[in-house]
C-alpha cells in the first residue's frame, strides 16, 4: 500500500464574515438574504480580481487564499471601501459590515480545500475584529509593511481560542486613520467654490515594478502643473497617493475628498516607447467626460504631459486665458534620466529614516548633476538638507540648503518648491520673517501646493503669531484632507494651540495626529497639555509610549525640538512634560 503524505504548503489566507448577521436576519430575513447575496457578488469579484481563490463559504462567511499577502490585503481594503459606500445607502440597523482577518501561514492540501492553523489564526484575526475593520496577523506586517500607503496600528500579541502560541496582531488603518465605515460615511467634505480635481496615481501596466516610479512620475507631473491653475482646486499628491495600488470607486473617492472630477489612467513603457491612457470622470453622476490614448516615443513624455493637462483644463474649465495656461506649465528638465532620477527620489520623500533621507538626498543631488539646469531638483535637494538638519542628522546641512535653494531660485525664479526651500532654511535659522515672505511667495505662484501652507504656518507658529497660522492649516488640511500627511498638519495645529495656552485644543487635535504615522512630538504636545489639565496618569502614559519609540528622549532635547519660538511657551511646554515623567 502507497504511503499517504500531506501536501503543505505556505499560502496567505483571507477569512471575513458580517458582525451581527444573526440579529440581521431575526430582524428581516428576505432583505438580509438579499443584501448578502448583492455583497458577496462584490466579494467574490473582488477576490477574482486580486488574484484570490475562494474555497470556502458558508451562511455569511467567505474563507480566500491568495498567492500574495499584498494582494490579499488590497482586496480586504477594496472590499470594504465598497461595501462602505453600499452601506451608506442603507438605515443604520440594516447596515452589513464585514470583519476580515488575514494570515500567512503553513496549511494542508486536501483535493480544493485547505486545513490547519494557517487558516484557523485567519478565521481567530476576523472574530477579534470591530465591524468594517481587517486585522492582520504579524506574518502578514513582514510582507506588506512599507509596500502599501496604509497604516498599521500594533495591538500587541492576542490569545486566541485553540492556538497555542500568542499572536502578533496589526488594525489595518485607511490613509485617515479610521476604519474605512467611518471615513466613507462620515460628513462629506464640502466642494469648493472652484472647479476641484483629483488625480489618482496612474497604474503601472509594464509588469516590471521597477517602473512603478515612472507611473508615478507622470501622476506627480500632472498634479503639479494642474495646481498651477489658480482657477483650480487640486488635492495634493500626499492624498491621492493613498490610493496607490487599491481598486477604487470614483465616486466614492470624489465624496471623499470632497471633489468634483478624477482624473485616472495607466501607463505602459517598453523599451523607448510609452504608452498614456487617461480619462477624467465627473464623480458627482460617474460619467466619463473624455479618455485619450497617447502611443509615443519617450523622448516626449512630456508633451503627453502637458497634453493632459490641457485636456482636463480646457474640459472643466472653458475660460481659462493662453496666459494663464502658459503659466500653468512648469519647467521640465532637459535630461529624461535626471527626470527618471527625481522621481525616484520622490518615492522616499516622505520617510523619515535617516537612512531613507539619506538616499532621498543623494537621488535629488544626482538629479541636479545629471542636469544642472532643472530647478526642482535643486529645490527637493535642499528641503531634504532641512529635514535632515532638523531631524539632527546631518549638522552641515544647512549650508547645502542654502547653495542649493539659492541655485534653484535663480534657475526658476517662479518655481514654488524653490521658494518653499528657501523658506525651510530661514527657519532652521531662525529667521521667521524671512521664512512667511517666501512662504507667501509660493502660495501666490502655486495656491493649491500643500507644503507652501505648510511652511507658512509653521513659520508663523514659530515667528510668535500662532493665531495667523490656523487659517494657513485650515487650506493645508483641506488641500490634503486624507493620507498620513494630514496627521502632520494635525500636530502642526496640536503646536500651534500650545503656543496659544489653549490646552483642551492641543488634546484634540493631538490625539488626532497620534492616528498617523508622523514625527512624534504630538505625543510630546499631547502629553504636556494632559499634565497642565491635570489628568496626570493619562499623561504619564503618553510619555511611557513615546519614550517606547524614543528611549533617549529628555526634557532638554524636547525643548528643542518643538518649534516653539518665545521662552516662556517652552517652559510652560517643558513643564508639562516634567510633571509627565519626562526625565532631565
Amino acid at each position: 500500500m502507497a504511503e499517504y503524505r500531506v501536501r503543505r504548503k505556505l499560502t496567505t489566507i483571507l477569512a471575513a464574515d458580517v458582525e451581527g448577521y444573526s440579529r440581521l436576519m431575526s430582524a428581516d430575513e428576505e432583505a438580509t438574504l438579499k443584501t448578502l447575496k448583492t455583497y458577496r457578488e462584490i466579494i467574490d469579484g473582488l477576490i477574482s480580481r486580486h488574484s484570490g481563490r475562494i474555497f470556502g463559504a458558508a451562511g455569511d462567511s467567505v474563507v480566500a487564499e491568495f498567492g500574495s499577502a499584498v494582494e490579499a490585503v488590497r482586496c480586504a481594503m477594496s472590499i470594504q471601501e465598497d461595501l462602505a459606500v453600499r452601506n451608506a445607502e442603507l438605515a443604520e440597523d440594516r447596515r452589513m459590515r464585514f470583519r476580515i482577518g488575514i494570515n500567512v501561514g503553513d496549511v494542508m492540501v486536501e483535493d480544493d480545500d485547505l486545513f490547519g492553523d494557517g487558516v484557523n489564526v485567519a478565521a481567530r484575526l476576523e472574530g477579534l475584529c470591530a465591524p468594517a475593520e481587517v486585522y492582520i496577523s504579524g506574518s502578514v506586517h513582514g510582507q506588506v509593511e512599507g509596500k502599501l500607503a496604509l497604516g498599521f496600528e500594533d495591538k500587541g500579541e492576542q490569545a486566541v481560542k485553540n492556538i497555542a502560541k500568542p499572536v502578533r496582531v496589526y488594525r489595518v488603518r485607511t490613509s485617515n486613520g479610521d476604519n474605512i465605515d467611518q471615513d466613507a460615511t462620515g460628513d462629506p467634505l464640502p466642494l469648493p467654490d472652484k472647479p476641484s480635481i483629483a488625480v489618482l496615481p496612474f497604474e503601472n501596466m509594464s509588469g516590471d515594478p521597477e517602473q512603478e516610479y515612472f507611473a508615478d512620475g507622470i501622476t506627480e507631473d500632472i498634479i503639479t502643473a494642474l495646481s498651477r491653475y489658480r482657477q483650480f482646486f487640486v488635492i495634493a499628491r500626499n492624498t491621492t497617493f493613498a490610493y496607490k495600488g487599491q481598486a477604487v470607486d470614483v465616486q466614492a473617492v470624489a465624496k471623499n475628498l470632497g471633489v468634483r472630477y478624477v482624473l485616472e489612467g495607466s501607463v505602459r513603457k517598453a523599451g523607448n516607447r510609452v504608452r498614456v491612457t487617461a480619462q477624467l470622470i465627473d464623480g458627482s453622476d460617474g460619467n466619463h467626460m473624455w479618455a485619450e490614448r497617447y502611443d509615443r516615443d519617450l523622448a516626449d513624455i512630456f508633451d503627453v504631459q502637458d497634453e493632459v493637462t490641457e485636456l482636463v483644463a480646457n474640459s472643466v474649465e472653458t475660460e481659462l486665458g493662453k496666459a494663464e495656461q502658459i503659466r500653468a506649465k512648469s519647467k521640465s528638465p532637459d535630461n529624461i534620466d535626471a527626470w527618471a532620477t527625481y522621481h525616484r527620489a520622490l518615492a522616499n520623500y516622505d520617510q523619515r529614516t535617516p537612512e531613507a533621507m539619506e538616499e532621498t538626498k543623494r537621488l535629488f543631488l544626482r538629479a541636479t548633476e545629471l542636469d544642472p539646469g532643472f530647478a526642482l531638483a535643486f529645490a527637493q535637494y535642499a528641503i531634504m538638507c532641512s529635514r535632515t538638519a532638523i531631524y539632527g542628522y546631518d549638522d552641515g546641512a544647512c549650508e547645502d540648503n542654502l547653495r542649493a535653494a539659492r541655485r534653484a531660485v535663480e534657475l526658476d525664479p517662479d518655481e514654488p518648491v524653490a521658494h518653499v526651500a528657501m523658506g525651510y532654511y530661514h527657519t532652521t535659522n531662525d529667521n521667521f520673517e524671512a521664512a512667511i515672505a517666501e512662504s507667501e511667495t509660493a502660495r501666490r505662484l502655486n495656491p493649491n501646493y500643500v507644503e507652501a501652507h505648510h511652511l507658512h504656518a509653521i513659520a508663523l507658529i514659530r515667528g510668535g503669531r500662532p493665531s495667523d497660522a490656523l487659517l494657513s492649516l485650515e487650506t493645508a488640511a483641506r488641500l490634503s484632507p486624507r493620507g498620513n500627511y494630514v496627521g502632520v498638519i494635525y500636530g502642526r495645529y496640536a503646536q500651534a494651540y500650545l503656543a496659544l495656552g489653549d490646552y483642551e485644543n492641543v488634546v484634540i487635535w493631538a490625539r488626532k495626529a497620534i492616528q498617523y504615522p508622523q514625527p512624534r512630538w504630538a505625543h510630546a504636545f499631547l502629553a504636556s497639555a494632559l499634565a497642565h489639565l491635570g489628568h496626570l496618569d493619562q499623561a504619564r502614559r503618553v510619555v511611557n509610549e513615546l519614550r517606547h519609540v524614543r528611549p533617549d528622549l529628555t526634557l532638554p532635547m524636547a525643548r528643542a525640538f518643538t518649534g516653539l519660538c518665545d521662552e516662556l511657551t517652552r517652559e510652560k511646554f517643558a513643564e508639562g512634560l516634567r510633571k509627565a515623567g519626562l526625565p532631565e
